[in-house]
């Protein structure tokens, strides 16, 4: 029998903070909180770092950066995931969903052909991973194209979670024509003359995208998989998303969408860069608002992994929260919305995904890792 004790910890547990506490951790799952004997254990001295559990990601698209980090410059799939899990690890992320777009050729490497290449790249490398490595397919329901690849995910199971996406220009992200056409040039290097061609194609696919939409929903569901809506902006949209049964509002463009999201039952994701930033890069709404007002429940990395530790640790200071009013906007929150009941809090029989986080020049960072009870990453930042 594998265990280890954690000593002389500061220990977020899901509803209060425990100052000099202790931790038993056997083969792989928390076996004891501040338990009285533990002689045949290994012990760790934290010296007064802070413990809290692994984070869970449901949205980060970093991984599609590992494979183009320049437009048109394309690194090997096993590459990029190795080096998108050492990221996830070191940030203290234990469980990632990688979001990964299927648009039919319309946004960079967001092509059905490449998103299904990169799928199976994660499955492969995760008997060798450090995280836990999940699949978020984020569809675009004007791709017709998309339908049959998804479905065979879905039936082969490799899909976690499903996220619907509609980036036609006058709603949800882009508010205008306008806006959208400078982002396609700007973003992803496009012509005027190839900006024209996605524009009707994606005009031409608008029809049948509900039925589309619908039998992927009840796909996903006898699957066991959570549903996500991305960028709602009214309302109108989340009633249609709520007679779906779409359990998850990803990034709600205002306070009104958000709040009427969560009245109606569906929990609500805003990213990890927002806080930091203290903006929206869209112009949307702030996420430190939403906290405010109450309306959000999980924070994701979205591009940046290495934010959400230190979105967490800033909340507290910007807002009413404590600290494990913080921790579970990316702990108990997300494994809750994706039905991960193993994980996400410090609590006996849960799996030890665990991480302790130091304080170098006043800045949190993840020092130590454990998945499943076995260190996955060791950030030294005492050098004496």
């Amino acid at each position: 029998m594998s265990q280890m004790y954690l000593t002389h910890a500061r220990i977020i547990l899901t509803n209060e903070v425990l100052e000099d506490a202790s931790l038993l951790i056997k083969d792989g799952l928390i076996a004891a909180i501040n338990p009285d004997n533990c002689a045949s254990a290994s012990e760790i001295d934290l010296k007064g770092k802070t413990i809290m559990p692994g984070m869970i990601d449901l949205h980060c698209d970093a991984l599609e950066k590992e494979v183009e980090p320049r437009p048109g410059v394309h690194f090997p799939m096993n590459f990029a995931i190795a080096q998108a899990d050492k990221r996830n690890a070191a940030a203290g992320i234990t469980t990632v969903f990688h979001a990964m777009a299927f648009a039919n050729n319309e946004l960079g490497v967001r092509s059905n052909e490449m998103a299904a290449q990169l799928v199976s790249a994660v499955h492969a490398w995760q008997p060798h991973a450090l995280v836990d490595n999940r699949v978020h397919c984020r569809y675009e329901i004007t791709d017709v194209s998309g339908m049959p690849v998804l479905q065979s995910l879905l039936e082969n199971k490799q899909m976690d979670l499903l996220s619907l996406m509609d980036h036609t220009p006058g709603q949800g992200q882009f508010k205008s024509m306008a806006a959208y056409r400078e982002y396609l040039k700007r973003t992803y290097k496009r012509s005027e003359s190839e900006v024209d061609d996605i524009l009707e194609q994606k005009q031409a696919a608008a029809e049948g995208a509900f039925e589309r939409v619908e039998y992927l929903i009840k796909l996903a569901h006898a699957n066991g998989i959570s549903v996500a809506s991305h960028d709602d902006d009214s309302s109108e949209r989340i009633d249609t998303m709520t007679a779906l049964n779409v359990q998850i509002s990803e990034f709600p463009i205002n306070l009104e969408t958000a709040r009427y999201a969560r009245q109606q039952g569906m929990s609500t994701i805003m990213g990890a860069p927002n806080i930091l930033r203290g903006k929206s890069q869209s112009g949307s709404m702030r996420a430190i608002d939403g906290i405010h007002a109450d309306v959000v429940d999980c924070l994701c990395a979205d591009y940046a992994p290495a934010a959400l530790i230190v979105a967490v640790f800033q909340i507290p200071e910007i807002s009413e929260l404590n600290l494990a009013d913080a921790v579970r906007f990316v702990t108990a929150n997300p494994a809750k919305a994706a039905g991960l009941h193993d994980r996400g809090e410090i609590a006996v029989g849960k799996r030890a995904d665990l991480i302790a986080v130091d304080f170098p020049g006043g800045l949190p960072q993840v020092s130590s890792v454990w998945v499943d009870g076995v260190q996955a990453c060791q950030n030294n930042y005492d050098h004496g």
